[in-house]
């Protein structure tokens, strides 16, 4: 339960803009996260195969694809459900969720890769796939009705146009307000929500299955978009929590983001938590209790060698510790311990998307997979340049608009929101 005792505060309080401490960093961002990229590619590629560095770089592209998703959602539903509480940090989600529009530019060497014809991403790209894996070829046949260059393009271009209108669509609105303080945008942001929620997890699912599902691509889970999603939304809500405490440190927020706001942050991490756990047994459940050998096989790999270890520590890591350190309600009233948590999160989802792209990297004959190191440290870099480089690119939009929505209706009910 919470209430709310009405406060005040000038639109044009200097608190809402971004301080020069961060708009200085937009160049080295922009410069080392571009450097970092390119180098974690070339020792994919050179000191691993072409197939090591493209599979790094999907999941330094997947990485960020869900923390920009995942902000685009947390926008549409705070409007769908009018939540007050969220409004002093939902301007972060929706500068987030402009990172779509680079990310499209940064998928085009994921397509360029497709269309070279040789599998070396996608292994149902190479013609000779079929035969030299002995696939019955009635079903294949049936696969490659989805799973064609033409036709996965077009999905593709399908899916960020989705993406990115409605980003546009409510980053336009949301900032438009800040100057006209008009009341009938948030309606409108609110009547559009709905519509625009359904879009959003229909092709968030299908884009799950095409560029992530597809890379062992006789396998198939019905459950696999909403186990992306869950960690996309659980690190959706640890990224808020990190940048709102950045801001505040900053002075960019200083009394607007509360304790309170930690508080509901930590329950929602607690809370995905959980839905990421209860989403990953159930996956697990059904395909150990159909035991469809087109199922069972993705299963399978990550139980062999180093990537058994590897599922074994994600049990405990992306879910037990985390769980246990978040359950207390001192815990979760404490901003710097929540932050602690959220930055852990962060983390440890990026060793779930590693786990499962990366074992697709392997050679199919190499059983039992073993943990390519190399590719490891390639994705790893890829991804800390990838994000530097989107950091960057959202700095120099927040620095052109303000980091809090300065005359949203609900402004001051998030305030002075109180947990009781």
């Amino acid at each position: 339960m919470s209430h709310a005792r009405p406060v005040v505060k000038p639109a044009d309080d200097p608190a809402f803009k971004l301080p020069a401490s961060l708009s200085a960093m937009t160049l080295p961002l922009l410069g080392g996260g571009l450097l970092l990229l390119i180098a974690g590619w070339a020792i994919g590629n050179f000191m691993g195969n072409a197939r090591v560095a493209m599979s790094a770089y999907l999941a330094a592209f997947i990485y960020c694809l869900t923390l920009a998703t995942g902000s685009l959602f947390f926008v549409l539903i705070q409007h769908l459900v009018r939540a007050g509480w969220s409004t002093v940090i939902r301007r972060i989600a929706e500068l987030v969720m402009m990172m779509l529009f680079p990310l499209a530019i940064l998928f085009l060497p994921i397509l360029m890769t497709l269309f070279m014809g040789e599998g070396t991403l996608f292994r149902w790209d190479d013609p000779n796939y079929a035969s030299a894996n002995h696939l019955p070829m009635d079903a294949w046949t049936e696969k490659s009705r989805w799973l064609n260059q033409s036709w996965f393009t077009i999905r593709a271009v399908i899916y960020f146009a989705v993406w990115l209108g409605l980003a546009l669509y409510f980053f336009r609105g949301s900032t438009q307000q800040d100057e006209t303080g008009e009341r009938a945008m948030t309606d409108r942001l609110q009547y559009w929500s709905g519509p625009a929620t359904m879009a959003f997890c229909g092709v968030t699912s299908f884009a799950a299955f095409d560029w992530v599902m597809s890379l062992s691509p006789m396998w198939f889970s019905t459950m696999f978009g909403v186990y992306l999603f869950a960690g996309s939304v659980l690190a959706t809500h640890s990224m808020l929590a990190v940048a709102a405490y950045k801001l505040q440190k900053s002075g960019a927020m200083r009394d607007e983001v509360t304790t309170e706001h930690y508080h509901d942050l930590g329950k929602l991490i607690f809370g995905f938590l959980l839905f990421w756990m209860y989403i990953s047994y159930s996956q697990y459940m059904l395909i150990w209790y159909g035991n469809i050998p087109e199922e069972t096989e993705w299963i399978y790999h990550r139980q062999l060698g180093g990537w058994g270890m590897w599922t074994v520590l994600l049990i405990f890591f992306h879910w037990l510790l985390p769980f246990l350190g978040l359950m207390s309600m001192y815990v979760r009233r404490r901003p710097k311990m929540v932050v602690f948590w959220a930055a852990y999160v962060l983390l440890v989802h990026f060793a779930d998307i590693t786990w499962i792209i990366m074992p697709e990297a392997s050679e199919a004959s190499a059983l039992p997979y073993a943990v390519n190191w190399i590719g490891i440290l390639s994705a790893f870099m890829c991804m800390v340049g990838m994000m530097s480089l989107l950091t960057g690119l959202v700095l120099k939009v927040a620095g052109d608009t303000r980091v809090i929505a300065a005359r949203d209706p609900r402004l001051a009910e998030s305030m002075a929101f109180e947990n009781v």
